[in-house]
């Protein structure tokens, strides 16, 4: 089923959070129809840096090939705002296409943007965003690519204003709408009185971040169409992580930490060893009929 017309069912799209294959490949084994690539996750864990923009254009391309390579759910990526103008807009919606995006979200910051969820954020024009949003859809090779269009003006010009630019937006042909960090629930059943029905709707939750926490099943009933938890994941490893080093550092070895690991066996199991030998071995000399 494409992703267009899986978000067209009633029922939530709960895309989890994915930085790499090894992410991506994962979810999908957990039984995750979507998966969501996050810029900055990607930033969080390739450079060890903040959401900050400064994640490229061709490095999120590479994660998004690598990524593709390894499953074959739904690939939604975060595009930042394009990584430019409406040229640079459409330039990304073709590469990232190609790489094996299904869709991608785009959003009216200025550059460089920020994470949703930090203070200090600054907007573009209404109608330059609309403009780039014309131009994603003018670029992409196939309309079954969907393209997301992100307001961040809540936190910038106030939450009015970010409804009304939320209205040029879906005027401009956006598949998708998601208006970031709603405060409170009653911002959020103020989007959903405007704009359910017309469009489909995204969240984000972020735990610690501006907006209430909803599970995807009170998502589902106030009338969202697609939930996001897309740093989760990094959170998660980084307190492993953080624990896992102190324990090896303190005590020599991980003999106490293997309750909390795959052993080397477990793992190549996760990343199915076995069978991509088996596979290698009918093109070797002797195995080739």
């Amino acid at each position: 089923m494409s992703l267009k017309r899986r978000l067209s069912e009633e029922k939530i799209l709960l895309a989890p959070g994915v930085y790499d294959a090894l992410t991506g490949l994962i979810a999908e084994q957990a039984g995750a129809e979507a998966v969501y690539l996050s810029g900055a996750s990607i930033a969080y864990t390739r450079f060890g840096r903040s959401d900050i923009g400064l994640v490229s254009m061709a490095e999120v391309a590479d994660t998004i090939a690598a990524v593709r390579d390894r499953i074959s759910v739904p690939l939604i990526v975060d595009a930042d705002n394009g990584f430019g103008n409406a040229l640079n807009v459409q330039r990304t919606v073709r590469v990232f296409e190609r790489m094996g995006a299904n869709a991608l979200q785009l959003e009216d910051q200025t550059l460089p943007k920020r994470c949703g969820h930090l203070d200090g954020k600054s907007v573009i024009p209404t109608a330059e965003m609309a403009g780039k949003i014309r131009a994603a859809v003018d670029a992409r090779a196939s309309q079954e690519t969907l393209i997301i269009a992100r307001t961040d003006a809540i936190a910038v010009e106030g939450f009015e204003a970010a409804l009304a630019r939320a209205e040029a937006y879906v005027e401009a042909g956006a598949d998708m709408l998601f208006i970031e960090a709603p405060q409170s629930m009653g911002e959020i059943e103020e989007i959903l009185k405007r704009f359910r029905g017309r469009v489909p709707l995204m969240a984000n939750m972020v735990e610690g971040g501006k907006t209430p926490i909803v599970n995807a099943a009170g998502l589902e009933a106030l009338g969202f169409s697609f939930v996001i938890f897309p740093g989760g994941i990094v959170r998660a490893l980084a307190v492993t992580a953080r624990d896992y080093y102190a324990n090896l550092v303190a005590n020599g070895s991980n003999q106490k930490f293997r309750d909390r690991m795959f052993d080397f066996a477990g793992l190549n199991e996760v990343l199915g060893t076995d069978d991509l030998l088996v596979t290698g071995k009918r093109y070797d000399g002797e195995g080739a009929q």
